[in-house]
């Protein structure tokens, strides 16, 4: 009968979504005697991806130096002492391999794509490109002013502008408040010893992980490690060891103002806690309940995001998106919208409003519909050697180990609605916001009316 099919596809379903999370390959993790931590995944794929994730980023830099890590990055995808100028990104090419990296708060990337019998020669430029970066002083003022450029263009992202303004007004004072990629003044005024200087202090055995995924032999890239990285070196000179100094939140605003702008960007956020903090889990579970809402993806009134739903009904907006963006020991947990000029009242009522609603009346429903949403979101992370590689490299410096599939459904199942509650509560309810607003902001109220809404009178 067709019960009986629809049953027997469900638990067909089931099986292979837990022998999925069983059948994951095991990862890999060999320490060396410098302290670089070598992990891989193997699998069956012809292509590979291996990268070195350093404990590096602007959160380590001063006012004076902020700019220096992304400095270095686009320095090191610039020619070595080994492989000058261009010769590089020749050779990579010449494997038909993809280079690439980038440049966070807390982490510094770098990674190639490539065949898997290539995976030797991989590391071995790997290993050349933060061992001998070369630091030439015409590619350094060459490169000065590609990144000056970039600052431009920077500048009319206003998403980007948002969150920047959200760290500076949330962080103010401490390290997290500086941009990624510093400030124009500091970048023109940068020079050779200090990105040098940066290299000698995070480019270090101990903060740094191998990583690799795909066709490839745990073994062979332990051995290919021992090679290229065992003149890597373990410690810091001196007192310069690299430590990270508490980031105090502080609830305020930062106001940007601009009526010649069509669109209004409003980004507002709460403490939230650190990578390693078991409540990232429900965090997680109570942002897939907002959900997320664009009007250029389509979707009507019958959305399962109630506040998606508003939005259509009232054109609140043109998107919003949660986010839940974590460090080694604070977060920001928010949203972001976009929005016409006289609509930004309204779409803040609604969205503190649905704040207000994850704290005090989360069902049983909308937690499953959120924990199947992270299910897949968890699953996606398998698609491609380049995402489970970033996954192995950010989880060792993140947590230490990888933690493994099956563990991240084992959390995501034990969430229900009085866990979301209680946590959105502690996170949320009646808290000091942080507030980022840029473009035509003439109807946002002020910060006093919006920390009111942080909480419900109830009698």
């Amino acid at each position: 009968c067709p019960k009986a099919l629809l049953t027997l596809t469900r638990k067909r379903g089931a099986a292979t979504y837990a022998q999925t999370l069983q059948n994951i390959p095991e990862t890999h993790v060999t320490t060396l005697e410098n302290g670089l931590r070598v992990a891989s995944e193997e699998s069956n794929h012809p292509t590979c991806t291996v990268g070195l994730w350093i404990e590096a980023g602007s959160r380590y830099e001063d006012p004076k130096t902020n700019g220096a890590a992304f400095f270095v990055e686009h320095m090191a995808l610039k020619g070595t002492k080994k492989r000058p100028g261009s010769a590089f990104e020749k050779e990579v090419e010449s494997l038909g391999a993809h280079l690439n990296g980038y440049t966070s708060r807390e982490q510094t990337a770098f990674y190639i794509k490539a065949l898997s019998k290539d995976m030797p020669k991989v590391v071995e430029l790997l290993s050349d490109l933060v061992q001998n970066c070369a630091l030439e002083n015409s590619e350094i003022e060459k490169e000065r002013g590609v990144i000056l450029q970039e600052l431009k263009e920077m500048d009319s992202n206003l998403a980007d502008v948002t969150f920047d303004y959200l760290h500076a007004t949330a962080y103010q004072g401490t390290s997290l408040a500086h941009t990624v990629e510093g400030t124009t003044d500091n970048i023109k005024r940068l020079t050779r010893g200090d990105l040098a200087s940066y290299i000698d202090t995070h480019f270090k055995a101990p903060r740094m992980v191998l990583a690799a995924a795909g066709g490839i032999s745990h073994r062979e890239l332990v051995d290919a490690a021992k090679q290229h990285f065992a003149g890597l070196p373990f410690t810091s000179k001196g007192d310069s060891v690299p430590t990270l100094k508490r980031c105090r939140f502080t609830g305020s605003e930062i106001r940007a103002r601009d009526d010649g702008l069509p669109l209004a960007h409003i980004a507002l956020a709460v403490e939230g806690p650190g990578w390693a903090d078991p409540d990232n889990v429900v965090l997680n579970v109570a942002n897939a309940i907002i959900g997320r809402y664009d009007r250029t993806f389509g979707g009507g009134k019958n959305q399962s995001s109630k506040l998606a739903t508003l939005a259509v009904e009232h054109n609140l907006c043109h998107s919003f998106e949660p986010f839940n963006t974590c460090y080694s020991d604070t977060g920001l947990f928010g949203f972001h919208f976009v929005s016409d000029p006289l609509s930004v009242d309204d779409m803040m009522f609604c969205a503190q409003g649905e704040w207000m609603r994850l704290c005090t009346s989360t069902t049983e429903s909308e937690v499953n519909r959120a924990k199947n949403y992270l299910r897949n979101a968890m699953v996606a992370q398998l698609d491609g050697t380049t995402r489970v590689c970033e996954n192995i490299g950010s989880h060792l410096l993140h947590y230490g180990r990888r933690i493994p599939l099956e563990e991240w459904d084992a959390r995501i199942s034990a969430v229900d609605a009085k866990m979301v509650r209680d946590v959105c509560s502690k996170y949320i309810y009646d808290k000091c916001p942080a507030i980022a607003a840029v473009g035509p902001i003439e109807q946002l109220l002020d910060y006093n009316r919006l920390r009111s809404s942080m909480y419900w009178v109830r009698l």
